[in-house]
């Protein structure tokens, strides 16, 4: 019985704390924000080394290897989309990426 009647007290003042508003300084909402990335220089993934590719985010020394090798076996890439063909290049991570990358 008791249980009863402290739910909907404990139900009330918990949403009641949730919808109140939080001050947050402005140094801390600068420091949650995620860094934009300013720069507007694409990488060219037809001539970029492999040290270059690695300094994209979630490309690492294995799956630039594999994008230089693609390069060597079947030639240029036409088009930023068939990145997806070299495995570990996922749908996920090619749209990180490409605001980054381009052919030419």
């Amino acid at each position: 019985m008791l249980i009863g009647l402290l739910l909907p007290a404990l139900t009330f003042s918990y949403s009641a704390c949730a919808t109140l508003p939080r001050h947050v300084s402005p140094e801390t909402q600068s420091s949650l924000k995620p860094p934009r990335v300013k720069s507007t220089v694409q990488l060219n993934i037809n001539v970029a080394s492999a040290d270059q590719l690695e300094k994209l985010p979630g490309v690492g020394k294995v799956i630039a290897e594999r994008i230089v090798r693609h390069r060597a076996e079947y030639g240029p890439f036409r088009r930023v989309e068939h990145l997806m063909m070299v495995r570990g290049i996922s749908d996920t991570k090619f749209h990180e990426i490409r605001p980054m990358i381009m052919v030419e």
